[in-house]
């Protein structure tokens, strides 16, 4: 259970999905000045030296936020959409001084990045190690960090005092039952605060498990509903993950717009099969 370390992926195209979701519904949410609460619950170890061993292993980062920030192959490619990804590459240079690449900041950094003296965060995370490093690399007044199950952590949470929320959820999916906790876990947040967004991660290794995962969803009674994905090559019966997505519940209205100009250059750019690997489709309406 506490064997995945996410230093190994830091910076992955995964990444760069989710936390261009993250950053663009936070951005919105903080349109308000009403204060806000920001549940993670799989935080991990909050920031991802890319030069140590777990990142350097496989430099997954090569493939994703590396070449966003690449001036030889990245930007040129994505100029045209630049000033949409320019939130998310703020928040990825606000950790790395001169701009060189060094440092990923991992979903509970951007988030306390962004987050306003009136914004609270809720973070959760089992792994020992990652807990101190999140204590060290997100301390803050408004900042609660805690080394448990997120998942049994959100019912004591939830309706939050602001009566506002974005919950980040993003397990390993190292457990099958994984695949029915998320599920578990989006009813419980629609039945306890159904006006909080939820912005769920899931890795694309076996399509059939993801076909059940979004039928489950379809069937839950939860309204409003997107789907975001981003891929790196065809879907295969072999091992490793070819895409991930966004399962988001209750979006900003401009997240879809803002994914139908961004997916499209991402997939032709970090394709590993020459193909553009993307979709955006609604699982349930209002």
């Amino acid at each position: 259970m506490l064997s995945y370390r996410h230093g190994f992926h830091a910076g992955n195209f995964a990444d760069v999905l989710k936390h261009l979701v993250q950053v663009e519904i936070l951005t919105y949410l903080q349109k308000k000045d009403k204060p806000l609460d920001y549940i993670d619950t799989h935080a991990g170890a909050g920031l991802y030296r890319l030069q140590d061993d777990m990142a350097a292993r496989n430099c997954e980062y090569g493939n994703g936020i590396s070449r966003l920030l690449s001036e030889g192959s990245g930007l040129p490619a994505l100029e045209p959409c630049l000033e949409a990804l320019r939130p998310y590459l703020n928040s990825v240079l606000a950790h790395n001084a001169g701009g060189r690449l060094q440092v990923y900041p991992g979903s509970p950094a951007i988030a306390c990045g962004l987050l306003r003296p009136q914004d609270r965060a809720w973070l959760f995370e089992l792994h020992p190690a990652d807990v101190e490093q999140l204590r060290r690399a997100c301390a803050g007044r408004n900042i609660h960090i805690r080394g448990e199950d997120g998942f049994r952590g959100l019912a004591a949470l939830l309706p939050t005092p602001s009566r506002r929320a974005l919950v980040l959820i993003d397990p390993p999916y190292e457990l099958k039952e994984d695949y029915q906790r998320v599920v578990d876990a989006l009813k419980l947040i629609y039945r306890k605060m159904p006006t909080a967004t939820v912005a769920l991660w899931y890795p694309v290794v076996e399509r059939g498990r993801i076909d059940q995962l979004e039928h489950q969803v379809v069937v839950s009674g939860i309204r409003r509903v997107e789907q975001f994905e981003l891929g790196i090559r065809a879907d295969t019966d072999g091992r490793g993950m070819t895409a991930s997505g966004m399962i988001v519940v209750n979006p900003p209205w401009t997240l879809r717009d803002k994914m139908a100009e961004l997916l499209p250059p991402l997939a032709k750019l970090l394709s590993e099969d020459g193909g553009a690997h993307q979709s955006i489709q609604t699982l349930v309406g209002e």
